[in-house]
């Protein structure tokens, strides 16, 4: 299971209450913009999904025969 930061400002936010020193917006920033987690996880950092394609009814068994290929 992944766990991902929801957001800078909210997790600033969240640490705000506990803790504080100078630069701590942008140290947050940095940080969740580094996290190798979000990086795979986040939905902006992923590939669209593919254009589905329509399959042919045969008229006879395995007269066509079709394959999904799914990599990566």
């Amino acid at each position: 299971m992944y766990s991902i930061h929801r957001s800078v400002t909210k997790m600033f936010r969240d640490q705000g209450k506990v803790f504080w020193w100078n630069g701590m917006n942008r140290d947050i920033a940095n940080f969740v913009a580094k996290c190798p987690n979000c990086q795979r996880v986040k939905v902006e950092h992923r590939k669209p999904g593919g254009m589905t394609q329509e399959t042919r009814i045969p008229t006879w068994k395995w007269k066509v025969i079709n394959m999904d290929f799914i990599t990566g």
